[in-house]
């Protein structure tokens, strides 16, 4: 099978159910586990939005007319503290009211350690699946992306807001009490948590003490002692045994391969 790469696929279940797109088709990845594999880079790029050949790839996959062009692209999409929706100079307004403006949810993960982390409540649990999270819970579910990384921010300073992942695909993470540690941060974050409420009203922000804690399997036979990291861009052939899939990563015992990095990286897929 060839075509430009995306996203891996998955499904909540025990372990996580991967399909790897490649164009039109795609390819049910558990089943490989334990299996040589082959992925060779053809040398195309095409940009994820406009589907444009190019010769080089920003932000994961865009053409540069379209990196700097889109609000999808806006540095506010990985600070959406920053977000100036309400300002009016948002680049897509309705882009934004289908994306941003839209309920999301402050968590708490496990997948390197304990980390703080926002979603849209529709991309739960999709997104900790993508970050390899062993455990998962849900604090708070807000109306808004802005109001979510208001809440990140104010959390961050007591805990991590981003994965190592290195230490997250060398091993299977401990388990942790997510459930004290969120009682823990709320406490401490009082404060701010109530300046927030105050400035946006109570309808705003939703306390989820309810919301139960989320396990999380994939599907690892082994990890590897080492993190050894494929480069299409300098080496055009990865080739190993499946030994597991992790967040958006391939474990091969020959080293392992980001696929969401090389989104639009034309490859032929081939099980030896």
């Amino acid at each position: 099978m060839q075509g430009p790469l995306k996203k891996m696929h998955t499904r909540l279940d025990s372990p996580v159910q991967y399909e790897l797109p490649l164009g039109d088709q795609s390819i049910a990845l558990n089943l490989l586990i334990g299996k040589p594999i082959k992925l060779t880079y053809t040398g195309h790029i095409f940009c994820v939005h406009c589907n444009r050949s190019i010769k080089k790839s920003f932000n994961q996959g865009y053409c540069y007319p379209c990196f700097i062009s889109l609000a999808q692209c806006d540095m506010c999409i990985m600070k959406p503290e920053t977000c100036h929706y309400a300002a009016g100079t948002c680049r897509e307004p309705a882009w934004g009211e289908a994306f941003c403006i839209q309920p999301h949810i402050v968590y708490l993960a496990n997948s390197s350690g304990i980390k703080v982390g926002i979603t849209r409540q529709t991309q739960t649990p999709t997104r900790w699946i993508d970050q390899g999270a062993m455990q998962a819970l849900p604090i708070f579910k807000v109306q808004s992306r802005y109001i979510s990384g208001l809440i990140e921010v104010a959390i961050a300073k007591h805990v991590s807001d981003k994965t190592n992942w290195q230490q997250m695909l060398k091993k299977h993470s401990q388990p942790m009490d997510l459930i004290a540690k969120r009682d823990e941060l709320v406490a401490i974050c009082e404060a701010e948590l109530s300046e927030i409420t105050g400035r946006f009203g109570p309808q705003a922000t939703t306390y989820l003490p309810e919301q139960p804690l989320v396990d999380i399997h994939f599907p690892v036979d082994s990890y590897p002692l080492k993190i050894k990291s494929f480069n299409l861009d300098k080496n055009p052939e990865v080739a190993g045994v499946l030994h597991g899939i992790k967040g958006q990563y391939l474990l091969l015992d020959t080293g392992v391969i980001n696929i969401r990095k090389f989104s639009g990286y034309e490859v032929a897929f081939k099980v030896e």
